[in-house]
């Protein structure tokens, strides 16, 4: 789940946990929960309980079947670091990442106070291995404080997911962070973005050297064109580490 994505910045989604909680505004429209409630209360189905927090245990050994490297997007249907679930099974997915380096883990949270707390206990001083990427949701200049928690982990690829993007980050630092993604909310009810929000990012990035990569305006025949170009930066390391599947 799912072998290939349609997030135009990973190759695969590797769903451990699915099922959340709202704790922010970037939340009311989640694109899973939608997905996920249509089938609640269907007898048999993967998310007959809807959007509830559930483990999946049976979906940890999932990136040794990918014999050839991958970007891997960490749970889009849920946040690895929500509190309900336990760091003994964050350890078990941290142990497959470790152990099955071949790929990128891109692991995106809004939960930075927990992604912190842990990854400080596993590692300690050390330096998160280099495959696994650590990113946080902020959709606007409310939420910074996300990206100032970020740049207290020790990891070498640190990115900001600038989506939905709600409001200008003009006031959220961009010191340290390897990469910059910005996209629009999608689906019914979407909220409004700014075409002077997104250029005043890219901008900054353009400026710093950071590699910025332009999800979407709002899906529904907005595509993804930015003052006549598409935008699909992504870190260095990509390019020796990752080759498609």
């Amino acid at each position: 789940m799912a072998d290939v994505s349609t997030i135009e910045w990973t190759d695969s989604t590797w769903n451990v946990v699915t099922g959340c909680t709202k704790v922010s505004p970037g939340c009311d429209h989640c694109y899973a929960e939608r997905f996920a409630e249509r089938w609640r209360g269907v007898s048999g189905n993967y998310f007959e309980t809807g959007f509830d927090l559930t483990l999946r245990p049976n979906m940890l050994d999932r990136p040794t079947e990918w014999k050839s490297p991958r970007r891997v997007f960490v749970n889009s249907m849920s946040d690895l670091f929500h509190t309900g679930v336990s760091d003994q099974y964050l350890d078990q997915v941290f142990d497959r990442m470790e152990a099955v380096d071949r790929h990128i883990y891109q692991v995106l949270t809004k939960r930075p106070e927990r992604m912190r707390r842990y990854v400080r206990g596993r590692y300690g001083q050390r330096e998160v291995p280099q495959q696994i990427w650590l990113g946080v949701s902020v959709e606007s200049n409310d939420y910074g404080w996300r990206a100032d928690m970020l740049r207290q982990i020790a990891v070498p690829i640190r990115f900001l997911s600038v989506e939905p993007m709600l409001g200008p980050i003009n006031r959220v630092s961009l010191k340290n962070m390897q990469w910059v993604i910005v996209g629009g909310e999608s689906g019914q009810g979407k909220r409004p973005m700014k075409r002077s929000w997104v250029r005043h990012v890219r901008d900054r990035c353009v400026k710093m050297g950071i590699p910025f990569f332009f999800k979407q305006w709002h899906k529904s025949n907005t595509g993804r064109i930015l003052d006549e170009r598409t935008w699909d930066e992504m870190p260095d390391i990509l390019q020796t580490t990752v080759r498609h599947a």
